[in-house]
This record gives structure tokens, C-alpha cells and sequence, in this order.
């Protein structure tokens, strides 16, 4: 997974934001417009976004940091375990195709879903890091990936929403309230 992320992170995008557009000059204006369609989302369904608003607020008070990236990234989106096909001839574990790649963005390679999952835990997971290489932890690349956690934590708010998995709508307020401290 590791190699297959880094192979899809080393395509250099032509603007910042969705692949089909719209595209932005500058990564902030992709992550606080992303942002922003996050929580309309999570009102359009009735449910409390002013925490994903104030990661917005967050990210344009930020701005400068977020354009550190200048180089925009192809990224999956949801490149993950569940969505690896293996082939089931092979003698030891070979992904053979990748689905989903209905969320593919050009942005910060740490703000893929992937970087997500593979940081989450040390476990196996660490295997991960050996084909992908080290993410880069000075301190304005740790407050990024804390306001990309924010964003990641409002789309999954949402998709717990649409799978009517109430208590863990409720719990993804109390890990947004966690990420925000560490932001302001």
C-alpha cells in the first residue's frame, strides 16, 4: 500500500483542490473551501457543524502555513485496505487493482485519507512507511495534519450520518473537540 501511495503522490497536479475542478492557485483556498462544503453539508442534514465552521476560521487564520505546499499532489481520497483488490492466486498477499477513486483531490500528500490510516496505529501498519518513506513532522506539517484530521473527522461525521450510526455521530463532536484544542 505504501508503494501504490507514493506512486499515486508522486503526480504533480495542475492547480490545488477536486481534479475536475474547480481548482485553486493556493492550497489554503482548497482546504478552507473544502472545509466550508464539509460543514454546509453537515447543515444541509441538520446536524451541528460549528466546529468544522471553526476549523475553516482555523485554516484561513493559517493560511501562510497551509501554503507551504506548493507543489499540488495527486490524492486518492480513499485509498485503503477495502478498497485494494488482491489477487487470490498469488502465493503471498498481491494487490492486483484499486477502487474508489471518486474523491481524488491534487493537494498536501499528508492530507490523503491514506496518510490518515496508515498513521492511525503502530501496528502492521508500519509496514506502510517502509515503501511509502517518512512524513515529514515539523511543527507547521503537525498542524497541518491536525486541521486535515478536522476535515477528515466532518466527512466521516457525515458518512456516519447517511449510515444512521447515531452514537457515532455523536462521538465524532468530542475527537473534533480533541483535534480543535491542539489547533488553536
Amino acid at each position: 500500500m505504501g508503494a501504490i501511495a507514493r506512486s499515486v503522490h508522486d503526480v504533480r497536479g495542475p492547480h490545488f483542490g477536486p481534479v475536475s475542478g474547480p481548482g485553486y492557485g493556493r492550497w489554503s483556498e482548497a482546504v478552507i473551501a473544502s472545509l466550508e462544503e464539509v460543514a454546509a453539508d453537515l447543515d444541509s442534514v441538520g446536524l451541528d457543524a460549528a466546529d468544522i465552521w471553526k476549523a475553516a476560521a482555523v485554516a484561513a487564520h493559517g493560511s501562510a502555513v497551509l501554503d507551504e505546499v506548493t507543489e499540488p499532489r495527486l490524492l486518492t481520497g480513499d485509498l485503503w485496505t477495502v478498497n485494494a483488490l488482491m489477487d487470490p492466486a498469488a502465493p503471498e498477499p498481491v494487490i492486483n487493482g484499486v477502487l474508489d477513486f471518486d474523491r481524488c483531490v491534487f493537494g498536501d500528500r499528508a492530507a490523503d485519507w491514506t496518510i490518515r490510516m496508515a498513521a492511525a496505529k503502530a501496528d502492521e501498519r508500519t509496514a506502510f512507511w517502509e515503501s511509502y518513506g517518512a512524513l515529514d513532522r515539523s511543527s507547521t506539517a503537525v498542524w497541518r495534519a491536525r486541521l486535515y484530521e478536522a476535515r477528515h473527522l466532518g466527512a466521516v461525521r457525515l458518512e456516519r450520518h447517511q449510515l444512521a450510526k447515531a452514537d457515532a455521530v455523536r462521538e465524532s463532536y468530542g475527537a473534533m473537540a480533541e483535534v480543535l484544542a491542539g489547533l488553536t
